[in-house]
């Protein structure tokens, strides 16, 4: 099942259209939880969070159970006393196979770490649950995930500029800045990577940009160390 980025779900490599909204948030709630029991009480907040919840929420919530096991097979889903179980296997869901392959990405040789890191940032089709209307599932979940992205390709970048291997990483941090207009970090991997582009003018020209933008937007001049990479700019 893939949830990063639009919803995808597939039964024995079939593929199966789920499309209606609560049926969608309600998987991705139980996906998150997979061979855990998911109280109803829980579904309930996910699928009625912004609005009036029906009057006999566990009959609701179990007609969408039953509409969901009609899409994926009565088997994938097991009723227990307090709500219901998802069976699958972690493996076989995106989110929960990028944070351990995040997770077991670091190892003494570049090259294996790397690859690591690669694999995990594939699986990444755009935002988690993107189309997914499930506020309490995207404030809960969404953050850590983008941030655990942001950190794993941070890492991967950096290992790209240990090794020489400039090529695209302009282009693909210039796109990552404009998508994270804020994030400083990003900032200072695209000087570096100008830099040892040999194009020290755009360099200086970006940090310019983003101290303007950080000062009209926050009020405050941009962290240490792109203060410091500007600073060894000037000498070079």
């Amino acid at each position: 099942m893939n949830l990063l980025g639009p919803l995808q779900v597939s039964v024995n490599e079939n593929r199966v259209p789920v499309t209606a909204g609560r049926l969608c948030a309600l998987l991705a709630v139980l996906a998150m939880s997979p061979g855990r029991t998911v109280t109803v009480d829980h579904l309930a907040t996910a699928l009625w969070a912004d609005e009036d919840p029906p009057g006999n929420i566990r009959r609701s919530v179990q007609t969408y159970v039953a509409r969901l096991r009609n899409a994926l097979g009565a088997w994938a889903i097991g009723t227990e006393p307090t709500g219901y179980v998802l069976h699958a296997d972690p493996e076989d869901i995106d989110i929960l196979q990028f944070a351990r392959l995040v997770a077991e990405s670091a190892a003494p040789n570049a090259v294996v770490e790397r690859a690591r890191l690669a694999k995990a940032l594939d699986l990444w089709r755009g935002m988690p649950f993107e189309g997914v209307p499930c506020a309490s599932l995207k404030a809960s979940e969404v953050p850590w995930l983008l941030e655990s992205y942001l950190t794993a390709l941070e890492r991967r970048i950096d290992l790209d500029i240990s090794v020489g291997r400039h090529d695209g990483l302009v282009v693909e941090l210039s796109r990552l800045t404009a998508r994270h207009p804020l994030r400083e970090s990003l900032w200072a991997r695209l000087l570096i990577t100008l830099e040892k582009s040999g194009r020290r003018a755009d360099a200086l020209a970006r940090y310019e940009a983003i101290r303007s933008r950080i000062a009209t937007e926050l009020g405050t001049d941009p962290d240490p160390v792109l203060q410091q990479i500007h600073a060894d700019l000037l000498v070079r």
